[in-house]
């Protein structure tokens, strides 16, 4: 099996180094750039699985990497690792397709027990799906097909969508998503998880499929005749 690569971004090239060391004891593959425009470049030569990804650097920001990756990547994984903790710049960040906003100083553990969820919750039988009506999903693969059509889901489209469907006709609540996907349950992410809920709904265009709303509660992902 192969081991889950990890680039990371960060100009703080001495901390950044003894992060390196906390995530490659943990049996993860790292490769470490300084700056944005070397992140593109080892984005590019490694593929990685995940990117850590800091806000300030030189030459190229990791905002403005983010977005360049973004264009044609939409299932690698992005953690913005930052001082920058404005709800704006949090909002601009999940905006840009980023699956978590990490404040600095953070414990090394808290990072890494993140990444192992992450990762845990993909491993999935290959062959799993869930089929409703004429949708079928497949989670592993990140995608959805409807009517010989085939979709891809972004890594936390798929999340949401794999919860709702293991509860397929019963209330989710709000914050068990907001926690199992993103970690916690701020006024934020869960900003951001409307966001996901409407890009969900716009990608099922099968009227038998229906993600409902219960307001200051949860989704209900529901059939219908």
């Amino acid at each position: 099996m192969n081991r889950i690569k990890i680039l990371l971004v960060d100009d703080d090239r001495k901390n950044a180094m003894l992060l390196r060391r906390f995530i490659e004891a943990e049996g993860y593959d790292v490769e470490y750039a300084e700056n944005g425009v070397r992140g593109i470049e080892a984005y590019r030569k490694y593929s990685p699985d995940l990117i850590l990804l800091d806000i300030n650097m030189p030459e190229m920001n990791g905002f403005e990497m983010a977005r360049i990756i973004r264009q044609n990547d939409k299932r690698v994984i992005i953690f913005f690792l930052t001082d920058r903790t404005d709800k704006v710049d949090r909002l601009y960040g999940f905006k840009l397709k980023g699956n978590d906003y990490i404040p600095k100083p953070f414990y090394p553990e808290e990072l890494i027990a993140k990444i192992n969820e992450r990762f845990e919750s993909q491993t999935v039988n290959q062959d799993m799906e869930h089929q409703f009506g004429e949708t079928i999903f497949r989670p592993n693969l990140s995608q959805i097909t409807y009517k010989g059509e085939t979709h891809q889901l972004s890594v936390r489209q798929t999340e949401i969508l794999q919860i709702l469907a293991e509860n397929c006709g019963s209330l989710v609540e709000r914050d068990h998503i907001l926690n199992r996907v993103w970690g916690d349950a701020s006024y934020a992410n869960s900003l951001a998880l409307n966001v996901q809920i409407t890009y969900l709904r716009r990608l099922l265009p099968d009227p038998s499929i229906t993600i409902t709303n219960i307001k200051k509660r949860g989704y209900i992902l529901s059939l219908n005749p």
